[in-house]
């Protein structure tokens, strides 16, 4: 079949490598973001959405979940209050493009399965709901009626309600959550997994542990006046790259930046900020201090051996390094980790880090040093083994001194997607507690489930033996995000049914269930006019900043529906039209959903009031505003936390999978990583050159990357990712990195975090092998 060359696929041949660079942002990202809305969304579009992003009036990014500045804090949006790659979310969700019927009579499914991520994202929105029933090769049109009749039908057959899983993506707005939560727990089951059990599940176990809530403890005015900000596994040039404006502001304020990384991304080392001219003609800002290459899984040994070094500096002068005051007044537990923590086996640090012992005592020293710390984290700690045990160790650091509820200090998860956190405040958690739940049946006159319900990964498991027979997913790409991909498309395939509720095409409306439905829905760009008028909708940031979004672009379709629409019309088809909740309220006004958030969910009183105020408001946070802390002790809990060394086997490397600068999460924008020299190609795998030589290779090999895990019961199970071409990159030795979903075929299902059940995509034992079939 011939390709249009509007269809372009991945030539993997066509790789071709640079230099990393050495700084993020700058004139080239302002360029690029002009050259990729324009070609998708054309010149006109593109000068009429771009100012609108993040702007009060405007529409919040469906990109990452970067706090917008606030006027309370003395801060003014700029007119492009958006970075390069939340130019590419906006431009691949208002692009021109547009999947109809006859696009999927034109494939068959078999086709479209052939084709890649990258190819299948850039064909265009999605306009029509379509079903592919048992038999069919081709994607049909259905009338939305008769969608919901499906669907109903379906799940009225099932043999329990717990025999269905409602995932939810963190691009869901607060309204379609909270009614989405309604209807799964009105059908009778908590089965309600998310993208956070995947990426920050880690965070909130170790938090409510520690502080007694899941969320970070900082506002973007303590970041941005913070003495010292440690950025942790994350990659904000890439994954955040707003972030980069908040370090460059810390940096003018004479704050001093610690970046302890794998690999040295171009972020860490200097931002060109595209909103001054120093930025645009000049060197811009150096922006770590001191940067730490650690080893893959080290994390926990460097936060031990610095709390070690905190204590004994202590030790040794009382009174001068640690807060005795805050340290009694306000935590539990710290006798036994002070015993245990003065304790320092150099050797092994060293070992596990891969960090000279000088260089951990200089950050130490400047832990010391400092009277306002940020410490900052992503999924490079949140998806290792010990990842709650790494962020426990984490807040441990930041209590000896005092750093939580104080102003420019505290603990800061950067979160990935727009609303991943708004999802959980509004009750996507397949744990609620009893107070959320119970207040439900009191607002509503319903009956709700007791019973804990499955995260992401015990779905995958319910699905491979039985017990999960159907898939309801409210956005996302639920078979590309996951880990052990052959294992989750079999799961997929053996659910009798499937529903996608999407804006493009992706992955998992290729791995169907016996029956499958694609349910086309209004992007964030877009208006919203219901019975009552036009409607906006909320989010919450990663620093719990709840806010207004409000589409203004004309709908990709006249066909779609709102996410609150298809949640309401799926209610009243599923649970009967004398339900007690007014389901056609839900749609016809979002101001009736939200008078219930402000009754049900704790924080959200007045909710319609507080999100029409300019910058919205702020949710309550015991520890942050008034040093309370609810655990079950009542303060704030140290823990001891012993490191497990990772055993890597000779020959072998520990992978961490990662994203290009040109993709957010599974969405594929392009074939351009400039930061890491990384051109026209995906299946790549980045090897250090002493790692190179050592394992027989050269640069530019290909290789199939073979990952090995034990497991549980003793044995070695191996999984095989096939034909990656071997790029020579500074990242740490004995580690290597590859991009996802790619790599993903290499991460074990049975592979995760200890408590969480993260799977545990950042560190993942492989070998390379050069492929049977090579060139």
């Amino acid at each position: 079949m011939e390709k249009r060359a509007s269809e372009k696929d991945i030539d993997e041949d066509a790789l071709r490598v640079g230099e990393p660079g050495h700084a993020a942002a700058g004139l080239t990202g302002v360029l690029v973001s002009l050259q990729r809305s324009r070609e998708q969304m054309g010149v006109g579009r593109t000068v009429r959405t771009l100012p609108l992003i993040n702007q009060r009036a405007g529409f919040d990014c469906p990109g990452c979940a970067w706090p917008d500045p606030r006027a309370e804090d003395g801060d003014r949006r700029k007119p492009a209050e958006f970075c390069e790659n939340g130019a590419k979310a906006v431009a691949e969700e208002a692009t021109t493009r547009r999947i109809g019927p006859d696009f999927f009579a034109r494939y068959s499914i078999d086709e479209l399965a052939e084709r890649t991520d990258y190819w299948l994202g850039r064909q265009g929105r999605l306009t029509r709901p379509m079903i592919l029933r048992r038999g069919d090769g081709h994607y049909r049109p259905i009338g939305w009626d008769a969608a919901f009749d499906v669907i109903a039908e379906n799940l009225a057959s099932l043999g329990s309600p717990d025999e269905a899983a409602f995932y939810t993506s963190g691009r869901t707005s607060n309204e379609a959550a909270f009614a989405y939560q309604l209807m799964v727990r009105c059908f009778g089951t908590n089965n309600l997994p998310d993208c956070s059990n995947m990426c920050h599940e880690s965070s909130g176990v170790a938090l409510k542990d520690t502080i007694g809530i899941g969320t970070g403890s900082v506002s973007l005015a303590d970041l941005e006046h913070a003495d010292l900000v440690l950025v942790l596994g994350q990659n904000p040039g890439t994954n955040h790259p707003r972030m980069l404006g908040s370090l460059e502001r810390v940096k003018r304020r004479g704050g001093r930046i610690v970046a302890v990384n794998p690999l040295p991304e171009a972020g860490l080392y200097r931002f060109r900020n595209p909103q001054k001219l120093s930025g645009i003609v000049g060197r811009g800002t150096v922006l770590a201090d001191e940067f730490a290459q650690i080893r893959i899984g080290g994390d926990l040994a460097l936060l031990r051996a610095l709390t070690g070094l905190l204590v004994r500096a202590d030790d040794a002068v009382p009174g001068t390094v640690l807060d005795r005051a805050f340290v009694a007044s306000h935590t539990h537990g710290f006798a036994e980790f002070f015993d245990q923590a003065r304790h320092i086996d150099w050797t092994a640090t060293e070992r596990a880090t891969g960090l000279d012992r000088r260089q951990i005592e200089r950050i130490a020293r400047m832990l010391i040093d400092s009277e306002r710390t940020v410490v900052c984290w992503a999924m490079g700690l949140t998806q290792q083994k010990q990842g709650v045990a790494t962020i426990q160790e984490v807040v441990n650091l930041m209590l000896l001194r005092g750093m939580i509820g104080k102003p420019g200090a505290g603990l800061c998860p950067v979160r990935g997607h727009s609303n991943v956190q708004g999802d959980r405040t509004m009750g996507i958690y397949e744990k609620m507690p009893e107070s959320f739940l119970g207040a439900l049946e009191r607002e509503f006159g319903v009956t709700v489930p007791r019973g804990h319900g499955m995260d992401t990964v015990e779905v995958l498991h319910g699905m491979h033996d039985g017990r999960i027979r159907a898939l309801i997913a409210m956005g996302g790409n639920f078979a590309a995000a996951t880990p052990d991909t052959e294992a989750t498309e079999r799961a997929l395939r053996g659910c009798a049914l499937t529903v996608h509720v999407s804006t493009k095409l992706n992955r998992s409306h290729l791995v169907p269930g016996e029956t499958a439905l694609i349910l086309p829905t209004l992007g964030r760009t877009e208006r919203d006019v219901q019975e009552s008028g036009e409607q906006f909708v909320t989010v919450e940031d990663s620093m719990s900043v709840v806010h207004a979004s409000r589409g203004r672009l004309r709908p990709a379709g006249e066909h779609l529906l709102s996410e609150v629409a298809i949640v309401s019309r799926l209610a009243r088809r599923l649970l009967g039209a004398d339900h007690p909740v007014r389901w056609e309220a839900f749609e016809s006004d979002y101001d009736v959903v939200r008078d219930h958030i402000a009754r049900v969910v704790p924080g959200c009183e007045d909710y319609n009031r507080r999100v029409r105020e300019p910058d919205g408001f702020v949710m309550p946070h015991p520890p942050r505003d008034s040093r309370t802390f609810p655990t079950e002790t009542g303060r704030a809990n140290f823990t001891v936390n012993v490191p497990e060394p990772i055993e890597v086997p000779e020959g072998r490397l520990l992978l961490q999978t990662l994203r290009s600068h040109d993709q957010y999460n599974t969405t594929i924008y392009g074939l351009s990583d400039r930061y890491r020299g990384i051109e026209d190609a995906r299946r790549v795998v980045l090897v250090n050159d002493a790692d190179i030589a050592a394992l027989g290779f050269a640069d530019g090999d290909l290789v199939d990357l073979v990952s090995e895990w034990h497991d549980p019961r003793g044995g070695v199970e191996e999984r095989r990712a096939r034909r990656f071409r071997i790029v020579s990159y500074p990242t740490a030795v004995g580690c290597a990195a590859a991009y996802y979903p790619e790599a993903n075929p290499l991460v074990p299902l049975g592979a995760v975090a200890e408590r969480s059940n993260t799977p545990v995509s950042k560190a993942v034992v492989v070998r390379l092998e050069a492929p049977a079939d090579a060139d």
